[in-house]
């Protein structure tokens, strides 16, 4: 005999009440299988990709992994370095651009400066405050994140973690489907299926979108000679996920950094302006729909919504399943509310007349139907006080 509905909801209740304390104190001790399990999401299609080329699963594994170490390498001996002193330098230059601000808006626009005005004073401390602050703010999150990682987590642990888990990924998946209820099979691989797109359209096309749009900001920023352009295109790169907010921040921020470095030069401020109108092209045109599809599902501010209140739970593990967990409450969210569109509780009334008229159709036929139908729309329902 099947369990009732309300005891199943009590027993998965309980399941998944058990899931967020065990998120809640073991975050730490989960962080470098939860990185290990994302990497390997991630590059699960590109493994079965060279399968179907030929290669082994052990063998499409280790090609991954030689290039990923290839790329690691890449990174922290020439990019990573470059871009912490971008960043530190332009915290230490920040109070300079504020004032260099000051001298031109109190030469332009006297009247907007006046002395001891608010603007006036709010410029000459806030590139202070950015000098003073920024570079703490780096350092805090970088000792905390470092502090929270772990240093041999991070370069051994989920390295050897990813690797393991994209071997046994097609098993593991297979073994998680034989302990869903036979009751609700169907419904449950609907669901991953959805999910799945979901996420395969937001983090691994997306993603994609943010690495090729960063790179080509920093690249052609540096070709340019625009100080910081690195700092600006991966900040305009990682903002792409919230629409045009990526190229309003970054565009805005190279903008101004060359006003003040290329001033009287207009040629080169109007090619830092290009190089982002270019990337808006590209991204709109060509990557996003390519990579990404017209919608993943999954709206921006759910999105950060959801990168708000898992943050603020559970700290930088609630940051990195923020994403799945939305994607899948989102699908839960749509595939209950089709469920109450088909239920009583919405169709009311119209649902118990469509239900005589289906069962009218199979006893009397198209005529029946008709009568019925006519008999329903003239004659309407006298409800009883």
């Amino acid at each position: 005999m099947a369990l009732p509905v309300r005891k199943q909801l009590k027993y998965w209740g309980i399941a998944a009440a058990i899931f967020a304390v065990t998120l809640w104190f073991l975050g730490n001790v989960l962080l470098p299988f939860v990185l290990g399990g994302a990497i390997a999401y991630c590059l699960d299609p590109v493994a079965d990709r060279l399968e179907r080329a030929g290669l082994s699963r052990n063998a499409s594994v280790g090609v991954i992994t030689v290039a990923g170490v290839l790329i690691f390498v890449v990174l922290t001996l020439a990019i990573i370095p470059l871009l912490i002193g971008q960043a530190t330098a332009l915290f230490e230059t920040a109070p300079q651009l504020f004032r260099d601000l000051q001298a031109f808006l109190t030469e332009k626009f006297p009247n907007l400066m006046t002395e001891g005005g608010v603007v006036q004073q709010s410029l000459a401390s806030l590139g202070e405050t950015i000098k003073t602050k920024g570079a703490a703010v780096a350092e805090t999150a970088l000792a905390s994140v470092g502090s929270l990682l772990n240093v041999l987590m991070l370069f051994l642990i989920v390295p050897v973690v990813a690797v393991y888990m994209l071997i046994d990924w097609d098993n593991m998946v297979a073994q998680i489907d034989t302990l869903v209820p036979l009751d609700h099979r169907e419904t449950v691989r609907e669901l991953a299926r959805s999910v799945d797109s979901v996420l395969a359209g937001f983090i691994r096309g997306m993603g994609s979108v943010m690495l090729i749009l960063g790179t080509y900001y920093a690249v052609l920023l540096w070709a340019v000679g625009l100080q910081f352009g690195l700092v600006v295109g991966v900040v305009a790169g990682f903002l792409t996920f919230i629409p045009y907010v990526g190229a309003i921040v970054g565009g805005g921020l190279a903008i101004g950094l060359a006003l003040f470095q290329f001033w009287g030069e207009w040629w080169w401020i109007v090619a830092v302006w290009a190089i982002f109108q270019s990337g808006q092209f590209i991204e709109g045109n060509i990557v996003t729909p390519r990579l990404v599809g017209s919608s993943v599902g999954l709206h921006p501010v759910w999105l950060l919504l959801a990168l708000s209140v898992f943050g603020a739970l559970f700290g930088f593990i609630g940051l990195l399943v923020a994403v799945p967990l939305a994607a899948a409450i989102g699908v839960i969210v749509r595939f209950l509310g089709d469920r109450y569109r088909e239920s009583k509780l919405y169709l009311g009334f119209v649902g118990d007349e469509v239900e005589s008229v289906s069962a009218t159709e199979r006893v009397g036929g198209p005529e029946m139907v008709q009568a019925t139908t006519h008999l329903t729309v003239s004659r309407p329902r006298q409800d009883t006080p």
